[in-house]
């Protein structure tokens, strides 16, 4: 008998991307990393060049229009984990990721508006002094993840 409770999924997703390449590459390696669903918030999503893998035909995609449409539709039991360079983050290498959790990254140029910083259940960065590119970071994210827990 499977115990749902013990099981794990995330997903992954991008406020307000720069660019829809970004997006593309971000979910290229979710489905290469285990991602259950992608999602945008703000800007959509447009068919890439760069998605060679088809990833969109083979995992989920939700889009919202705003934070507050994403964050009262998290799934139930998920914790929000942003990525960002705050002074309340901690690094990647310590955390332990939750079982059940949603991936948020920030734009580039902006990262995470100030509710999203303010909502997450967990805010994690990297030992890096500068950001990092949206789809590099959301890839490291997910590798670490992978890394750490057995499924």
């Amino acid at each position: 008998m499977v115990n749902n409770l013990e099981q794990g999924f995330f997903g992954i997703g991008i406020q307000n991307g720069k660019t829809p390449e970004n997006l593309g590459v971000l979910w290229r390696s979710a489905q290469n990393l285990g991602a259950s669903f992608i999602f945008t918030i703000g800007n959509r999503y447009a068919k890439q060049a760069c998605d060679t893998h088809k990833a969109f035909g083979a995992m989920p995609y939700f889009h919202y229009e705003t934070f507050e449409d994403f964050f009262n539709n998290l799934p139930k039991g998920a914790m929000l984990v942003g990525v960002e360079l705050d002074e309340k983050a901690v690094q990647l290498e310590t955390f332990k990721h939750p079982k059940r959790c949603v991936y948020l990254l920030g734009a580039e140029d902006h990262g995470m508006s100030k509710l999203a910083i303010e909502k997450s259940h967990h805010l994690v960065k990297f030992k890096s002094e500068l950001s990092l590119n949206v789809s590099v970071a959301g890839s490291i994210i997910m590798y670490d993840r992978q890394a750490k827990l057995n499924f």
